[in-house]
């Protein structure tokens, strides 16, 4: 994938913004297990980097995937994995639905505000019994006059503690449990829903996640994304950017991981010389380099195929593996070269060691990317 000068412009400009308004920030609202939200939408808003693929008429620039992608990769320079997945969340994972197949109306009301950073979205799939297995979802939706009345729960919900709506997938009937779900907006301060617990990870510290109850929840049925009994289909459909977009913002952490760790192990000194010269950490390090630009060279080709119109699931996935797996091997093993100084809560390196290892989880665990790939393959009958 050959990225124009418009591509490295963007690019700039979020580097510029990374570097003046987030990661100044970081290191309080990680202690703080949370970040101002709103504020950083509406400058990023502001900034026209909210909306880069979306309809022009809704206040996007109508642009192709690959801008996305490239806004992912820059997003990497952030020094913590919570703020770029809120923010990958916004673009790439709660609009998309509503951008392609909500109404006019429905558009205007909620995707307009989200392009301009001044309503935070949130995508509502999992539940405390469903995760990557989106079928099993139990929340349900029942027509009531012109409403839905929604009852169930959705957990691990990024940005939930402080959206303004969520694209809430639910079962609109009792048919199959590929057909009977639907996607609908709902906005999170409709009565009846319960912002149940702040949800205490691991890592991903700065990024809120919530356990949402949602008990006789009323919203009008014109808030339905699309036709009803698609969700399922519009979800799998939206599954091909989130793990794309997910592969590509693993590229810029990977290698700033590479990159510290090299500066940090030149200027350590043990036994007369610098650790940086022991030829197995050397040689490590450039073995996870060509690991990581492995990563991107695949990602870049499910990119070209994905603008060229085709069906990217096995790439996506593909990538989407890869990533999860290197965000789990390229931190440890960098970690290690730091010795000690690896192993304290700040150390960056030990932030990525943490932040990264939900990218083999979120998205589609690394056994549902496997099952995906042996399907295309014709080795595992079943869906994907």
């Amino acid at each position: 994938m050959q990225f124009t000068h418009e591509h490295d412009e963007i690019r700039r400009t979020l580097k510029r913004f990374i570097d003046d308004e987030i990661n100044p920030q970081v290191e309080a609202w990680e202690a703080a297990e949370i970040f101002p939200a709103h504020e950083v939408f509406g400058k990023l808003g502001k900034l026209g980097l909210l909306g880069l693929t979306k309809p022009e008429a809704y206040g996007g620039s109508g642009l192709d995937y690959s801008y996305s992608v490239a806004m992912a990769e820059a997003l990497g320079d952030i020094r913590c994995g919570g703020v770029p997945m809120a923010i990958g969340v916004q673009t790439d994972m709660a609009t998309p639905a509503v951008a392609r197949f909500g109404s006019d109306a429905l558009r205007r009301e909620f995707l307009a505000p989200a392009i301009a950073g001044e309503h935070v979205a949130c995508i509502g799939v999992s539940e405390p019994g469903a995760g990557s297995d989106v079928a099993a979802i139990r929340t349900t939706a029942r027509k009531d006059g012109g409403d839905y009345i929604i009852n169930g729960a959705k957990m691990w919900i990024t940005n939930s503690l402080q959206a303004d709506w969520m694209c809430l997938l639910a079962n609109t009937s009792d048919g199959p449990a590929h057909k009977n779900k639907t996607l609908i907006v709902v906005p999170m301060d409709t009565p009846g829903i319960t912002k149940a617990k702040k949800i205490r990870k691991i890592g991903m510290m700065s990024s809120d996640t919530g356990l949402i109850h949602f008990d006789d929840v009323r919203v009008p049925q014109h808030h339905r994304v699309g036709e009803e009994g698609m969700g399922f289909t519009y979800q799998m459909m939206q599954f091909q950017e989130e793990r794309l977009w997910a592969a590509a913002n693993a590229l810029g952490s990977l290698t700033n991981c590479i990159a510290q760790t090299a500066e940090y192990t030149r200027e350590r000194k043990a036994f007369g010389q610098s650790i940086l010269d022991n030829q197995v950490v050397h040689l490590r390090l450039a073995e996870l380099k060509t690991e990581v630009e492995a990563l991107r060279g695949l990602t870049h080709m499910a990119l070209e195929q994905y603008l060229a119109g085709k069906d990217v699931t096995e790439w996506a996935s593909m990538a989407k593996l890869k990533a999860g797996r290197l965000l789990r091997e390229v931190p440890d093993a960098c970690l290690q070269f730091w010795g000690g100084m690896g192993y304290t809560w700040d150390n960056p390196v030990s932030r990525l060691y943490r932040d990264g290892r939900l990218a083999s989880i979120g998205g589609g665990a690394d056994e549902v990317m496997l099952g995906i790939i042996a399907k295309h393959m014709h080795i595992l009958p079943g869906r994907s």
